[in-house]
């Protein structure tokens, strides 16, 4: 019986298959899943076994899933067709007979405003009421997800954004990496829903601190209002749609929505979680 992960050409996906071998997970029960299969040759040396899928490809998603005790959902990228990719993998996952899903969800998907919520809580919800036993990682905030911010901020000197005082509990993906290959070779799981996040919340002043000391270029917060940050990203080519976005992530944080500290994710891991510095650090490579 495999372990099959998705989106293992991803960043999660590839870090959670490299857990698992790291763990002593034989490779032959590991099925790294992707729709480039050429950036998985290494893996495929090593002896995982590699499957091309495509969720809108079912005889893919049988071949890859066939004879799956775990098949890790990692959510997809594509805004706006996760739920359609979703419920396929998850339909193509019952009739392979594959014992339990794990998903990789958003923060309270459920029950939050945040601008990502609604795709992860049709997905939950489809997950729950498709009868496959199921655990659900909602994974907070990267800390990587910063390093487009870190350079533009050392170019310019400022760091510009509409969160306010809001905060940000980030976590390495490593960390969350980590918490599913925990999850997968764990007992006790089945229907938990767990609350992933970095330990400490951060401020934008916090981050612009840290962007300084890891540059040696003096970086500032510059707070601005969601009508003055709307305009500087149309200013600099973005359309219309990238900025409702990104605006209303920004009120998200300042609403609070990303600055939980559950302390799941560094229960599931067993130690603490990736420090914004350290976090950051590792993934900007200057």
């Amino acid at each position: 019986m495999s372990i099959v992960v998705t989106g293992a050409t991803g960043h999660l996906g590839r870090l959670v298959v490299e857990a698992l071998l790291r763990d002593g997970v034989a490779p032959s029960e590991i099925v790294a899943a992707g729709r480039n299969v050429a950036k998985l040759d290494d893996l495929a040396a090593q002896g995982v076994t590699v499957a091309r899928i495509d969720f809108t490809d079912a005889e893919s998603l049988a071949a890859a899933f066939a004879g799956a005790e775990t098949l890790l959902l990692v959510s997809g990228s594509e805004v706006g067709q996760r739920f359609s990719q979703h419920s396929a993998a998850i339909d193509a996952a019952k009739l392979a007979g594959v014992g339990r899903i794990i998903y990789t969800s958003a923060p309270a998907a459920t029950t939050s405003s945040l601008v990502l919520a609604p795709e992860h809580k049709a997905t939950e919800e489809y997950l729950v009421s498709s009868g496959v036993p199921f655990t659900i990682l909602r994974n907070g905030w990267y800390t990587e997800n910063y390093v487009g911010a870190a350079e533009q901020a050392v170019a310019t000197g400022v760091l510009a954004a509409s969160v306010g005082e809001g905060t940000v509990s980030s976590a390495s993906r490593v960390d969350y990496a980590d918490a599913a290959a925990a999850v997968i070779q764990g007992e006790g799981h089945e229907g938990a829903v767990y609350e992933l996040s970095g330990d400490t919340a951060w401020n934008f002043t916090e981050l612009a601190s840290v962007i300084s000391e890891l540059s040696g270029t003096q970086v500032v917060y510059s707070p601005l209002t969601p009508e003055e940050h709307a305009a500087v990203l149309s200013g600099a080519g973005l359309d219309e749609g990238t900025v409702g976005f990104v605006v209303a992530l920004d009120g998200n944080i300042r609403d609070g929505l990303l600055g939980v500290t559950s302390g799941d994710l560094s229960r599931l891991i067993g130690r603490p979680t990736t420090s914004l510095r350290d976090g950051l650090a590792a993934a900007w490579k200057r």
